[in-house]
C-alpha cells in the first residue's frame, strides 16, 4: 500500500510525473471529471484548516468522487479516547483513501501503518506538510520553468513551519539550489534540518535576520506567518508576530521576475498592496494545490488497485 507521509516518499521522477498530470488536468479538466466516480475520500482533520481540507474536498469532487469525514477532533471519536490506529482501521471500512491532519507529529504515519487504504499526510504538527510542498513545487515550476539553479529565500517562522521543512527537503534533491534563511533568532531553522538536509548534501545556505537586504538575490521568496498555535507562551508570540512585513517599498530592490509564495493563511506579513503585483503567486499557489492533490489522489488510488 502506497502512502504520502513525507515528501521523500516520492522520487524526483515521481514528482515530475505528478506535476505533468496536474498540468494535464489544468489544461483539460473535463477529461478527469468521472475518473473517481463511486470512490470516497475521508478527510480526517483533527486540527483546523481551510485551504488544505477544502482543497482536498474540491479535488475529489472534481474527479467525480465523494467526501466523508470531520473537520475537528471534537467531531470524532477521538474526543472519546479512540486511538489514531483504531480510527484508521474504522475509516478503511468506509472510504477508499484518507487525508489526515493532526497536531501530533507522526500521527499520519501511525494511521498509514494501520489503514488498509492509502493515507495522505495533510500536515502533522510542526513536522511535515507534503501536499503543500506539492503545491509549492508546481507553483515554482510554472512560474520559473524549473526547479533547479534557484536562490530561495524562506522568511518568518522557520522553526515551527512544517511547510518550510518539507519544501527544503524536496528542493534539496535538485541541482544548483541556494537557501537564504530569514528569521528572528528565536525562530531559526531547526538544527536537524540544517544537519540532515543542507549540510549533509553540501547545499549552500546563509542565515540572516535581514529581509530587505536579502531580496535582490532571490528568485523565490517564501513568506510564512508566525504561528500562534505553536507557541507555549503568548508573550513570545506577540513579541515575534510582526517580525517581517513585506511591503511594496521593500520590494523595490527585488528582481522583476521574483516569485512570492506563501502557504497561507496570511495575517499581516504580506501587505495587501502586493496582491496585484505580478510577482505575487500565493493565490495561484492555492489553485495549483488543488490540481496537485487531484493528481495525487489519482496516483495513489491507481497504485492501490482502487481505480
Amino acid at each position: 500500500m502506497r502512502h504520502l507521509i513525507d515528501i521523500l516518499d516520492f522520487s524526483p521522477a515521481e514528482l515530475t510525473a505528478l506535476m505533468d498530470t496536474a498540468e494535464d488536468i489544468l489544461a483539460a479538466p473535463g477529461k478527469y471529471a468521472e475518473t473517481c466516480r463511486g470512490k470516497k475520500l475521508a478527510t480526517l482533520f483533527f486540527e483546523p484548516s481551510t485551504r488544505t481540507r477544502l482543497s482536498f474536498e474540491a479535488a475529489m469532487y472534481e474527479l467525480g468522487g465523494h467526501v466523508i469525514g470531520f473537520s475537528e477532533a471534537q467531531s470524532s471519536s477521538a474526543s472519546k479516547g479512540e486511538s489514531v490506529a483504531d480510527t484508521a482501521k474504522v475509516i478503511s471500512c468506509y472510504a477508499d483513501i484518507i487525508a489526515m491532519r493532526h497536531p501530533k507529529e507522526g500521527a499520519p504515519l501511525v494511521a498509514a501503518m494501520n489503514a488498509s487504504i492509502p493515507v495522505i499526510n495533510a500536515g502533522d504538527g510542526g513536522h511535515n506538510h507534503p501536499t503543500q510542498t506539492l503545491a509549492d513545487l508546481f507553483t515554482i515550476r510554472r512560474e520559473k520553468g524549473r526547479l533547479d539553479h534557484l536562490t530561495v529565500g524562506l522568511c518568518g517562522d522557520l522553526k515551527f513551519g512544517r511547510t518550510v521543512h518539507s519544501l527544503i527537503t524536496a528542493l534539496s534533491r535538485y541541482e544548483g539550489l541556494k537557501f537564504v534563511l530569514i528569521s528572528p533568532e528565536e525562530l531559526k531553522l531547526p538544527s536537524y534540518v540544517k544537519k540532515e538536509v543542507l549540510r549533509a548534501q553540501g547545499i549552500p545556505y546563509v542565515q540572516t535576520t535581514d529581509l530587505e537586504g536579502s531580496l535582490p538575490e532571490l528568485d523565490i521568496l517564501y513568506m510564512t506567518r508566525v504561528q500562534r498555535e505553536r507557541f507555549f507562551n503568548e508573550e513570545d508570540y506577540l513579541r515575534l508576530k510582526d517580525s517581517y512585513i513585506l511591503t511594496p517599498e521593500k520590494l523595490r530592490g527585488a528582481k522583476s521576475d521574483l516569485a512570492i509564495l506563501h502557504p497561507l493563511p496570511r495575517v499581516n506579513e504580506i501587505s495587501v498592496a502586493i496582491d496585484d503585483d505580478p510577482r505575487a503567486c500565493y493565490f495561484k499557489q492555492v489553485l495549483y494545490g488543488k490540481y496537485m492533490r487531484m493528481a495525487l489522489i489519482l496516483m495513489l488510488l491507481k497504485e492501490a488497485g482502487r481505480l
